[in-house]
């Protein structure tokens, strides 16, 4: 896409799912890159299958003409008793990641939530634990902690807001980014998990855009998030119902959120998700469209 001040990648879990595994499990790395590729995209994060090993995955990556933006990471800091060691984690993660040239780390706490993968939570996918007054001060400290390995490295610990966590909420938002240090911890700005979590898209993108660093651009179906929350639906749930998809084919408007990149000149990566079930959804295929909606929206807001 051109004339954008911003960098235009894709996610591969428009092709691989990460959060439902059964999406798209049979793909392999080299269809997914390739794929990727010829749409003319050069920005992508890791996949669960692409190669774990590092001088794989480059000499992937090198084929296929692919950039390595960023890779999620997920911590526990908000349990003390585990901060040692998710630190030592955490700069392990940064420095294989300032291999590929990445200059943000996406990271989300997942204690207290569904994403933790311990067994004795998954009896009830539906529960967050809401952080109490010492839930927030471990994770705020942690994540400066981690922030200042971030930028040890040249750096920026993006923190991902995301559904079916402790931070996913407004108040949640205001209150981690009142917290932290906006020199060690700056967000990644997601459309489609920020409508999950009942923010407006434009509003929170306006209030924190000096702190945006990376961003994530997701549509949402609105009939199944209505379903999703009369029903109480799971984050899982709700993906496996298909919530979620490319820009262009749910409810929200992306051109006022163009408007604002452009016009404040965001330089950072902008990533498109689908996280939808390819062998309904051909991901190749949404991707072609949402990219031809997105160019629509970069022309009117460009022209002079």
């Amino acid at each position: 896409m051109e004339n954008l001040p911003f960098k235009l990648g894709i996610h591969p879990i428009n092709w691989v799912g990460e959060d439902v595994l059964e999406h798209g499990d049979d793909y392999t790395y080299e269809q997914v890159m390739c794929e990727i590729s010829s749409l003319g995209f050069k920005g992508t994060e890791v996949s669960r299958k692409f190669p774990k090993d590092q001088e794989a995955l480059k000499r992937a990556l090198d084929k296929y003409g692919l950039q390595l933006t960023t890779q999620w990471k997920s911590v526990f800091f908000t349990d003390p008793t585990r901060q040692e060691a998710e630190l030592e984690a955490y700069r392990e993660h940064v420095e294989f990641l300032e291999l590929f040239g990445c200059k943000v780390v996406s990271t989300a706490e997942i204690g207290g939530s569904m994403l933790n993968q311990d067994p004795r939570r998954r009896q009830d996918e539906t529960f967050v634990e809401r952080l109490n007054d010492d839930g927030w001060k471990y994770l705020a400290e942690g994540l400066e902690k981690a922030g200042e390995i971030c930028k040890k490295h040249g750096m920026t610990l993006v923190y991902h807001h995301h559904a079916g966590t402790v931070v996913e909420q407004p108040e949640e938002i205001d209150r981690l980014m009142e917290m932290t240090d906006p020199s060690l911890v700056s967000l990644l700005y997601d459309t489609g998990h920020g409508y999950y979590g009942r923010n407006d898209p434009v509003e929170l993108l306006n209030k924190y855009f000096h702190r945006v660093k990376y961003i994530h651009l997701k549509d949402v179906r609105e009939d199944v998030l209505k379903r999703a929350r009369e029903e109480s639906f799971s984050i899982r749930q709700s993906i496996r119902s298909g919530i979620f998809t490319v820009p262009g084919e749910g409810c929200l408007d992306f051109e006022p959120v163009f408007k604002i990149l452009i016009e404040k000149h965001y330089d950072g990566w902008a990533l498109i998700e689908g996280e939808q079930d390819p062998k309904i959804h051909n991901p190749f295929e949404y991707a072609k469209r949402s990219l031809d909606y997105l160019n629509k929206f970069n022309q009117i807001i460009t022209e002079p």
